[in-house]
């Protein structure tokens, strides 16, 4: 979940690398920073409290990658203690994974969990997921 109406789609290419400053805040830092690609999707926004809710996929895996790439485009998560804390509508980072897909890499049987959106996340008008994420983007 995001502050404001995030594009319907979009793609975040951009490096990340600690702050001068910080060992653990992160920044995008095209210089010396990491590559870090997020592909987001909009799925639902609500007019009223001016949030979307967003599906990601990530194409790498650095550290903080989601709330860093959301903050840089304007679209932070709300309750982020360190990129945005802004706590009116969440007392916590608002994250949530509630699909997740994968292969097993033992057995090689796909596997698929889902888990319903949390109450303290319902504030965005949406309490089911069902139907949000139809797509394989």
């Amino acid at each position: 979940m995001v502050q404001g109406e995030l594009p319907k789609e979009g793609i975040i290419d951009s490096p990340i690398a600690r702050t001068h400053d910080s060992t653990i805040e992160r920044c995008i830092d095209p210089v010396n920073g990491d590559p870090a690609k997020t592909f987001f999707c909009r799925l639902f926004y609500d007019p009223v409290t001016g949030h979307s809710l967003a599906g990601l996929r990530l194409e790498t895996g650095r550290t903080h990658q989601i709330r860093v790439h959301l903050k840089s485009i304007g679209h932070p998560l709300p309750g982020d203690f360190l990129y945005n804390p802004d706590y009116r509508y969440i007392n916590r980072q608002a994250l949530h994974s509630f699909r997740l897909d994968f292969i097993h890499p033992v057995t090689r049987v796909p596997l698929f969990f889902e888990a319903a959106l949390p109450e303290d996340m319902q504030f965005i008008g949406v309490t089911s997921t069902e139907g949000l994420w139809d797509n394989d983007f």
